[in-house]
Protein backbone atom coordinates (compact mmCIF):
# COMPACT_ATOMS: atom_id res chain seq x y z
CA UNK A 1 0.00 0.00 0.00
CA UNK A 2 1.36 3.38 -1.00
CA UNK A 3 1.39 5.81 1.93
CA UNK A 4 3.35 8.73 0.50
CA UNK A 5 3.42 10.51 -2.83
CA UNK A 6 6.55 12.62 -3.19
CA UNK A 7 6.39 15.16 -6.01
CA UNK A 8 9.20 16.84 -7.86
CA UNK A 9 8.38 20.50 -8.51
CA UNK A 10 9.92 21.75 -11.76
CA UNK A 11 8.25 20.35 -14.87
CA UNK A 12 6.25 17.94 -12.72
CA UNK A 13 3.98 19.82 -10.32
CA UNK A 14 4.15 22.87 -12.59
CA UNK A 15 5.82 23.58 -15.92
CA UNK A 16 8.79 25.90 -15.42
CA UNK A 17 11.65 25.43 -17.88
CA UNK A 18 10.61 28.23 -20.26
CA UNK A 19 9.79 30.63 -17.42
CA UNK A 20 13.09 29.88 -15.67
CA UNK A 21 14.96 30.50 -18.93
CA UNK A 22 13.37 33.95 -19.18
CA UNK A 23 13.89 34.70 -15.49
CA UNK A 24 17.55 33.72 -15.49
CA UNK A 25 18.23 35.78 -18.61
CA UNK A 26 16.51 38.76 -17.00
CA UNK A 27 18.88 38.35 -14.05
CA UNK A 28 21.88 38.15 -16.38
CA UNK A 29 20.72 41.28 -18.20
CA UNK A 30 20.33 43.11 -14.89
CA UNK A 31 23.92 42.13 -14.10
CA UNK A 32 25.13 43.43 -17.46
CA UNK A 33 25.97 39.95 -18.71
CA UNK A 34 25.06 38.39 -22.07
CA UNK A 35 22.00 36.18 -22.24
CA UNK A 36 22.37 32.41 -22.46
CA UNK A 37 20.96 30.42 -25.37
CA UNK A 38 17.93 28.21 -24.98
CA UNK A 39 20.08 25.27 -26.06
CA UNK A 40 22.46 25.79 -23.15
CA UNK A 41 19.56 26.09 -20.73
CA UNK A 42 17.98 22.87 -21.95
CA UNK A 43 21.30 21.02 -21.79
CA UNK A 44 21.74 21.96 -18.14
CA UNK A 45 18.08 21.85 -17.10
CA UNK A 46 17.42 19.69 -14.06
CA UNK A 47 20.58 20.68 -12.22
CA UNK A 48 20.46 22.95 -9.16
CA UNK A 49 20.27 26.53 -10.44
CA UNK A 50 23.23 27.98 -8.59
CA UNK A 51 25.41 25.13 -9.84
CA UNK A 52 24.11 25.14 -13.41
CA UNK A 53 24.45 28.90 -13.80
CA UNK A 54 28.23 28.47 -13.84
CA UNK A 55 27.88 26.65 -17.17
CA UNK A 56 25.00 28.78 -18.41
CA UNK A 57 27.05 31.95 -17.90
CA UNK A 58 30.75 31.03 -17.64
CA UNK A 59 32.77 33.22 -15.30
CA UNK A 60 29.75 34.47 -13.39
CA UNK A 61 29.99 35.45 -9.73
CA UNK A 62 27.36 33.13 -8.25
CA UNK A 63 26.93 35.23 -5.12
CA UNK A 64 26.19 38.31 -7.24
CA UNK A 65 23.77 36.28 -9.33
CA UNK A 66 21.99 35.13 -6.18
CA UNK A 67 21.57 38.72 -4.98
CA UNK A 68 20.20 39.85 -8.36
CA UNK A 69 17.97 36.78 -8.61
CA UNK A 70 16.09 37.37 -5.35
CA UNK A 71 13.99 40.42 -6.34
CA UNK A 72 13.34 39.10 -9.84
CA UNK A 73 11.98 35.72 -8.75
CA UNK A 74 9.66 37.58 -6.39
CA UNK A 75 8.52 39.74 -9.30
CA UNK A 76 7.92 36.73 -11.54
CA UNK A 77 5.89 34.99 -8.84
CA UNK A 78 3.86 38.12 -8.05
CA UNK A 79 3.04 38.56 -11.74
CA UNK A 80 1.94 34.94 -12.16
CA UNK A 81 4.85 34.13 -14.45
CA UNK A 82 6.43 31.30 -12.42
CA UNK A 83 5.29 28.27 -10.42
CA UNK A 84 1.67 28.49 -11.52
CA UNK A 85 -0.21 25.35 -10.52
CA UNK A 86 -3.12 24.41 -12.75
CA UNK A 87 -6.59 23.92 -11.24
CA UNK A 88 -6.52 20.35 -12.54
CA UNK A 89 -3.29 19.61 -10.67
CA UNK A 90 -4.63 21.13 -7.45
CA UNK A 91 -7.83 19.08 -7.74
CA UNK A 92 -5.79 15.92 -8.34
CA UNK A 93 -3.62 16.55 -5.29
CA UNK A 94 -6.78 17.07 -3.23
CA UNK A 95 -8.18 13.76 -4.43
CA UNK A 96 -4.91 11.94 -3.74
CA UNK A 97 -4.93 13.30 -0.19
CA UNK A 98 -8.61 12.85 0.62
CA UNK A 99 -10.13 10.00 -1.38
CA UNK A 100 -6.94 7.94 -1.71
CA UNK A 101 -5.66 8.90 1.75
CA UNK A 102 -2.04 9.54 0.74
CA UNK A 103 0.44 11.93 2.26
CA UNK A 104 1.68 14.35 -0.40
CA UNK A 105 5.10 15.98 -0.11
CA UNK A 106 7.59 17.67 -2.41
CA UNK A 107 11.28 17.00 -2.94
CA UNK A 108 13.19 19.50 -5.05
CA UNK A 109 16.75 20.47 -5.90
CA UNK A 110 15.86 24.12 -5.32
CA UNK A 111 17.24 26.17 -2.45
CA UNK A 112 15.05 27.90 0.13
CA UNK A 113 15.32 31.18 -1.79
CA UNK A 114 13.60 29.46 -4.71
CA UNK A 115 10.76 27.86 -2.74
CA UNK A 116 9.95 30.31 0.06
CA UNK A 117 6.96 31.69 -1.88
CA UNK A 118 5.46 28.18 -1.96
CA UNK A 119 5.44 28.03 1.83
CA UNK A 120 3.36 31.12 2.56
CA UNK A 121 -0.25 30.46 3.51
CA UNK A 122 -1.64 32.24 0.46
CA UNK A 123 0.01 29.85 -2.01
CA UNK A 124 -2.35 27.04 -3.07
CA UNK A 125 0.29 24.37 -2.44
CA UNK A 126 0.99 25.45 1.14
CA UNK A 127 -2.04 23.67 2.55
CA UNK A 128 -1.69 20.66 0.26
CA UNK A 129 1.96 19.64 0.72
CA UNK A 130 2.83 18.29 4.16
CA UNK A 131 6.48 19.21 3.69
CA UNK A 132 8.59 20.78 0.96
CA UNK A 133 12.06 19.25 1.13
CA UNK A 134 14.75 21.41 -0.48
CA UNK A 135 18.52 21.81 -0.46
CA UNK A 136 18.54 23.89 2.72
CA UNK A 137 16.53 21.56 4.95
CA UNK A 138 18.19 18.27 3.99
CA UNK A 139 21.66 16.84 4.44
CA UNK A 140 21.54 14.79 1.24
CA UNK A 141 20.17 15.88 -2.11
CA UNK A 142 19.03 14.26 -5.33
CA UNK A 143 20.41 12.27 -7.06
CA UNK A 144 21.83 10.88 -3.81
CA UNK A 145 19.31 8.17 -2.79
CA UNK A 146 19.92 9.03 0.86
CA UNK A 147 17.64 12.02 0.32
CA UNK A 148 14.75 9.56 0.31
CA UNK A 149 16.07 7.77 3.39
CA UNK A 150 15.92 11.12 5.20
CA UNK A 151 12.24 11.52 4.30
CA UNK A 152 11.36 7.94 5.19
CA UNK A 153 13.07 8.19 8.56
CA UNK A 154 11.21 11.38 9.46
CA UNK A 155 7.82 9.83 8.72
CA UNK A 156 8.34 6.16 9.56
CA UNK A 157 7.80 4.92 6.00
CA UNK A 158 9.57 2.15 4.11
CA UNK A 159 10.73 2.57 0.49
CA UNK A 160 7.97 0.33 -0.88
CA UNK A 161 5.38 2.61 0.73
CA UNK A 162 6.60 5.65 -1.22
CA UNK A 163 6.36 6.73 -4.83
CA UNK A 164 8.35 9.55 -6.36
CA UNK A 165 7.00 11.49 -9.33
CA UNK A 166 9.56 13.35 -11.41
CA UNK A 167 10.52 14.36 -14.92
CA UNK A 168 14.27 13.81 -15.14
CA UNK A 169 16.65 10.91 -15.56
CA UNK A 170 18.26 11.89 -12.26
CA UNK A 171 14.86 11.61 -10.58
CA UNK A 172 14.47 8.07 -11.90
CA UNK A 173 18.00 7.06 -10.94
CA UNK A 174 17.77 8.35 -7.38
CA UNK A 175 14.29 6.98 -6.67
CA UNK A 176 14.98 3.51 -8.03
CA UNK A 177 18.36 3.36 -6.28
CA UNK A 178 16.54 4.09 -3.02
CA UNK A 179 14.01 1.31 -3.63
CA UNK A 180 11.03 3.58 -4.31
CA UNK A 181 8.53 3.25 -7.09
CA UNK A 182 9.03 5.91 -9.72
CA UNK A 183 6.49 7.58 -11.99
CA UNK A 184 7.89 9.60 -14.88
CA UNK A 185 6.04 12.74 -15.92
CA UNK A 186 6.26 13.51 -19.64
CA UNK A 187 4.12 16.65 -19.51
CA UNK A 188 6.93 19.07 -20.36
CA UNK A 189 7.66 17.32 -23.64
CA UNK A 190 11.39 17.58 -22.98
CA UNK A 191 11.82 13.83 -22.45
CA UNK A 192 10.33 10.66 -23.88
CA UNK A 193 9.81 7.12 -22.64
CA UNK A 194 12.98 6.15 -24.49
CA UNK A 195 15.05 8.50 -22.30
CA UNK A 196 14.04 6.48 -19.23
CA UNK A 197 14.80 3.10 -20.82
CA UNK A 198 17.77 2.30 -18.50
CA UNK A 199 15.50 2.47 -15.44
CA UNK A 200 12.60 0.32 -14.29
CA UNK A 201 10.03 3.10 -14.40
CA UNK A 202 6.79 1.93 -12.79
CA UNK A 203 4.49 4.17 -14.82
CA UNK A 204 4.38 7.16 -17.16
CA UNK A 205 1.94 10.05 -16.90
CA UNK A 206 1.32 13.17 -18.97
CA UNK A 207 -0.03 15.24 -16.08
CA UNK A 208 -0.65 14.99 -12.33
CA UNK A 209 -4.33 13.96 -12.72
CA UNK A 210 -3.01 10.90 -14.55
CA UNK A 211 -1.32 9.86 -11.33
CA UNK A 212 -4.62 8.92 -9.68
CA UNK A 213 -5.31 5.70 -11.65
CA UNK A 214 -1.62 4.79 -11.35
CA UNK A 215 -1.82 4.96 -7.55
CA UNK A 216 -5.06 3.00 -7.53
CA UNK A 217 -3.41 0.26 -9.59
CA UNK A 218 -0.36 0.19 -7.32
CA UNK A 219 -2.55 -0.26 -4.26
CA UNK A 220 -4.36 -3.19 -5.88
CA UNK A 221 -1.06 -4.90 -6.61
Amino acid sequence: MIKAVILDLDDTTFMTEAACFDLENDVLTAMGRPAMSREVHLQTWGRPLFDAIRDRSPGIDVDEFRVAYDPLIKQYVANGMLDVVSPETLAAIDEIRTRLGKSVLALTSREELEVEHLLVSTHPLASRLEVVYHRDNMRYHKPDPRAFEHIEAEHGWTPDECVYVGDSIGDAESAKSAGLRFVASLESGLRTRHDFAPYAVDAFIVDIPGLIPVLEAMDKN
